[in-house]
């Protein structure tokens, strides 16, 4: 029997999801993508028309069109089902104008999740193509594609061929930049720290110095330090006041695609491109056995924290059966969304059935995608489960007119923290650390035993480096960018060189630099955070209907327009020196200069092309060959990126090592000591031998690594 309708779709993995849902009468086609775009090879753009775009048929598509323009001569109907966003409305109403569909018809089709309830009960409702949502689109596309088609063609003229510039990317460059100048310009400021060690009966606690009588002081000194260890001398310490109090502490709200990312990051250690694959795969489906293929989170674009009341109620039954009663809130909790401009009209990252637990589904998952969906999934239930109560206690102890402050707290009730606990971009859980901060208890006016007195020198530090993690919270935070643009702007950045990624911060190159004050000498605005995020809103104002687009361009090209005359000709051409180094090219001779790729610093021939020679920098560790005793050992970097240990002399002297070697030999069996790490994220670190017949292990003591 012939299908009477024709669903598009822009995966072939959704493709096969959606049409074991729908049976015989449908047959379901992959756009793979968008099938219309502006051409490579020119602007594209008719600034003088009202900014109207030449869109063509996108490379490679042929085949594809030619088979949807067949499928589309047998079917009564087409429906359009691409993501429920400004890009799939794009992709939709680009394939209704060449498979002659009528964008004002119930055509589309758009879920926010693929499942069969889902899916069935949108095609019950299909409705036109929604323009606003494609103005939206066509806006940003077209904005940058002015912006990059017009200043990178300036930047290959004046500084080096391959640069490009973009909109949201230049100001991504640019937060990494300023914070690397805050980092140069930060001088550290001196303070001390002196640490009570107390014994109450028979337990031990420590109290920090906090001030005089009711005055709290910092110590900016060693004299000051030395002052308040002689004003210590033979007093009594004394607990003063003694304060308990309850508080709450509630679960974070489920994840939206900026708090996946940063979650991702923190916990698995996934890129944000890396978590964005994953998520596409959990969405479009899996084929979980029984079940069949199936998508098992709601779609992974969205900057709502909105939550279906039927999602709702699944988390309420099944934390009432795991859990019971006491670990569901008196209220149902719904979240609103912080973020500039969110879209509330979608919901938040969630599983789509909170019976599918994740160890239940885990043998049909690969291990990355198991995790994904299991913080996911966590997260969601976690949000609708009651508040953790702890016991917080502030002790005041009083010697002569110093006094001391300890803090502890114990968890009352876990309430959601039994399952899941937001972490920091430390990687850390900050209440895991609050529960192991016991205080025994202690009275007002209680005499204690003071062990040991612990004076220590810091020094403020530097505002960190952007993790990912904290560049898309910052982006997110200052509207700048939206869910889809996260990940591939952070992919750009790194691709052209601007910046790298150097023990998971973001560090700007010399180019990066160079570009970033040619961008801010003469596109200030491009650059500028303001009307960046500005620029977004009118965008999401296009959306909703409220802003007319070509409005949008006009008002944004009249002064670009200006400031693209003025860089033609005062922009100066830069030469950017390379860095020399003292290895000569075993091809040719010549010394190699460094070079800044993808992965960081790399050594390269200065006769490209004629001599395309490349070598990895190798970072020495101090640490000298077991096996030749004449080499090195240098870190080098495998497949993947993993970091191994091997002798400078390869491939004369093969020896190679997992683990970090530490400069000192084993004393049972003389092999080299290594160290290793157990656990997750940070984990422990223990000293063993590489020795994998030898058991010696010690203890890592601070200054005994070396």
């Amino acid at each position: 029997m012939a299908a009477d309708y024709l669903v598009i779709v822009e995966s072939p993995a959704k493709a096969k999801t959606i049409g074991k849902y729908l049976g015989k009468k449908y047959v379901v086609k992959a756009s793979m993508g968008h099938v219309r775009d502006l051409p490579k090879s020119q602007l594209g753009v008719d600034v003088e028309d009202d900014f109207s775009p030449k869109y063509i048929t996108i490379r490679g598509k042929g085949d594809i069109l030619k088979e949807l323009r067949d499928a589309r001569k047998k079917v009564k109907n087409v429906y359009l089902a691409a993501d429920p966003d400004r890009e799939g409305e794009a992709i939709a109403w680009h394939l209704a104008h060449i498979l002659d569909v009528d964008t004002s018809g119930p055509c589309r089709v758009v879920f926010n999740e693929i499942t069969k309830d889902a899916v069935k009960e949108a095609f019950k409702h299909p409705r036109a193509i929604d323009m606003n949502l494609v103005n939206a689109q066509q806006a940003r596309r077209i904005l940058d594609r002015l912006v990059g088609y017009q200043i990178s063609p300036l930047l290959w003229k004046k500084v080096k061929k391959g640069l490009s510039a973009g909109r949201v990317q230049s100001v991504a460059v640019r937060l990494i930049i300023d914070r690397e100048s805050e980092i140069r310009a930060f001088d550290p400021e001196e303070y001390w720290t002196v640490t009570a060690q107390f014994q109450s009966n028979k337990s031990k606690f420590e109290a920090k110095f906090h001030g005089f009588g009711e005055e709290k002081r910092e110590l900016k000194n060693k004299d000051e330090v030395e002052a308040l260890l002689q004003g210590l001398e033979n007093v009594e310490y004394r607990v003063e006041t003694v304060k308990q109090t309850e508080r709450r502490r509630n679960p974070s709200a489920p994840f939206t695609t900026s708090t996946l990312q940063q979650e991702a990051a923190r916990k698995l250690n996934f890129r944000a491109a890396k978590t964005m694959s994953l998520a596409q795969q959990l969405y479009e489906g899996i084929d979980i056995g029984g079940e069949g293929t199936v998508g098992l989170i709601t779609y992974m674009r969205t900057d709502s924290v909105r939550i279906s009341p039927t999602a709702q109620e699944e988390a309420k039954d099944y934390i009432y059966e795991t859990y019971g009663a006491d670990y569901y809130p008196p209220e149902t909790r719904n979240y609103s969304t912080k973020s500039k401009g969110a879209q509330e009209a979608h919901e938040a990252v969630r599983p789509t059935a909170v019976h599918r637990h994740p160890d239940k589904i885990k043998e049909f998952l690969s291990r990355d995608q198991y995790r994904l969906y299991k913080l996911i999934w966590e997260r969601f239930v976690a949000s609708q489960m009651a508040s953790a109560v702890l016991d917080t206690m502030t002790v005041d102890i009083a010697a002569g007119d110093a006094r001391f402050r300890a803090t502890g707290s114990k968890i009352k009730f876990p309430g959601f923290m039994t399952l899941y606990i937001e972490g920091n971009d430390e990687g850390k859980d900050e209440a895991k650390e609050e529960d192991e901060k016991f205080l025994p208890p202690l009275e007002e006016g209680q005499a204690l035993s003071l062990n040991d007195l612990d004076p220590k020198q810091h020094f403020t530090q530097p505002p960190p480096r952007y993790s990912e993690a904290r560049l898309v919270k910052t982006m997110e935070e200052i509207g700048i960018g939206r869910p889809s643009t996260y990940a591939p702007t952070l992919e750009t950045i790194q691709k052209r060189g601007y910046v790298l990624l150097e023990e998971k911060r973001f560090v700007p190159t010399e180019l990066g630099e160079i570009v970033n004050e040619m961008m801010k000498e003469f596109f200030p605005n491009i650059i500028d955070v303001d009307f960046t995020a500005n620029m977004e809103q009118h965008l999401d104002d296009v959306e909703e209907g409220t802003f007319d687009w070509v409005k949008v361009l006009a008002e944004f090209y009249g002064d670009f327009e200006k400031d693209l005359k003025v860089a033609e000709e005062e922009m100066k051409h830069v030469v950017l020196e390379e860095e020399v180094s003292d290895i000569e090219c075993d091809k040719c001779g010549r010394l190699m200069v460094y070079k800044h790729g993808r992965f960081g610093k790399f050594l390269a021939c200065p006769g490209f092309p004629d001599c395309r020679n490349t070598k990895p920098i190798l970072k020495e560790i101090g640490v000298g060959c077991p096996k030749c005793t004449e080499g090195q050992l240098v870190e080098r970097k495998g497949k993947r990126r993993r970091v191994f240990f091997g002798c400078d002399r390869y491939p004369e002297c093969d020896f190679i090592i997992w683990d970090r070697p530490i400069g000192r030999a084993c004393p049972v069996c003389s092999q080299p000591l290594v160290i290793k790490r157990t656990g997750k994220g940070e984990g422990k670190e223990s000293i063993q031998c590489a020795n994998t017949e030898c058991s010696h292990t010690e203890e890592v003591t601070e200054g005994k690594q070396g």
